[in-house]
């Protein structure tokens, strides 16, 4: 199978179910900034040891994100993601468990915090920021076509995971938290 069709060289692509859109409509930049994020969770993934854990949760996150994924890349009608794997409450759980463990082992936060201090933390609140910016895309979506409420929900609470992630690679590196004071 060749990776290029050369039917996207006029400007439009198509969705699950074969409706052909501009590459530039509300359904691609869904799906393209959750894509964007799967990315740097890899990269996350990548920057940690093998032994931590943690990789196996970001590799359930990337799975739950192609799911959604092919969720926002359905054409109007829906015909095919019917078929393919939800998003539920209990992955939404999951993160949320993930969060509360994590946070017990983390001081108190009483300010905001400035991104950074090893490259792993920053990885983190590159994927919070990118999470954040495919919440607000796919909750635009939601206006016009129909985005499942799981799955909005998912993107919220994941990027609450990678604020709790970063802090949480801030403690284990030893690498000190930069409060904002203003």
């Amino acid at each position: 199978m060749k990776i290029y069709t050369k039917t996207g060289d006029s400007g439009k692509t198509s969705l699950i179910g074969g409706t052909r859109v501009p590459k530039y409509h509300d359904r691609i930049e869904a799906y393209g900034t959750v894509d964007e994020l799967n990315a740097f969770v890899g990269l996350i993934r990548d920057h940690i040891e093998v032994s931590d854990p943690k990789r196996k949760i970001l590799l359930e996150i990337q799975e739950k994100l192609f799911r959604l994924e092919s969720h926002l890349a359905e054409d109007s009608e829906g015909v095919l993601t019917r078929m393919m794997p939800q998003l539920n409450e209990k992955d939404v759980e999951f993160l949320e468990h993930e969060m509360d463990a994590m946070n017990e082992l983390l001081p108190e936060l009483t300010n905001f915090i400035l991104p950074g201090g090893h490259i792993v933390v920053s990885y983190c609140h590159i994927a919070r920021t990118v999470c954040r910016r495919a919440e607000r895309i796919s909750t635009r979506l939601h206006e016009r076509f129909h985005v499942s409420e799981i799955d909005l929900k998912y993107l919220n609470r994941l990027s609450d995971y990678f604020f709790v992630l970063g802090r949480y690679y801030s403690m284990v590196t030893k690498s000190p938290e930069v409060l904002w004071k203003p």
